[in-house]
């Protein structure tokens, strides 16, 4: 498994299916998360990473941004009330930028690859970069979250 993968496109079903939480904390988990790593080091510009986003039904992201770097195994999001308007991107939907609404920090919560807990707090884009990966492991996309009007605009910019 390990290797830079490819990445699932905005319409594979794959990212519409919740992820399995992890219940084995073995070497198979550790090779998923270098292939994580891998492919989210192979693309400028990449940040996070999601396991469905490569085709692996299972709650584990990665993230790489401003000199920190980690993963999260099973996470759970404590997000701020205070919200900020960004640009996002999504790897699963190439060169497609839209403003969309986040918490400006979060608390993230999960376990290591080894099963050791894990927390990482995060504000600004770290935290933009954490929401998004957590919601595809909850199969949803950065444009479900778009207010109605702007997701059909949104849609027809994907294709």
């Amino acid at each position: 498994m390990t290797g830079v993968r490819q990445i699932r496109l905005y319409s594979d079903p794959v990212l519409r299916a919740v992820a399995e939480p992890v219940t084995s904390f073995d070497r198979s988990l550790r090779e998923l998360v270098r292939a994580l790593r891998l492919t989210t080091r192979a693309g400028a510009g990449r940040a996070g990473l999601a396991a469905p986003q490569i085709g692996v039904p299972l709650r584990v992201l990665v993230f790489e941004l401003d000199g920190r770097a980690g993963h999260l195994v099973n996470p759970r999001l404590e997000p701020s009330e205070r919200t900020v308007l960004a640009d996002e991107a999504c790897l699963s939907a190439p060169g497609v930028w839209w403003p969309l609404e986040r918490s400006y920090s979060v608390v993230a919560r999960g376990r290591d690859m080894y099963g050791k807990p894990v927390t990482v707090r995060a504000i600004g884009t770290l935290a933009r970069v954490l929401q998004h990966e957590v919601d595809h492991l909850d199969g949803v996309l950065f444009g479900d979250r778009l207010p109605e009007e702007e997701r059909a605009r949104f849609l027809a910019a994907v294709g």
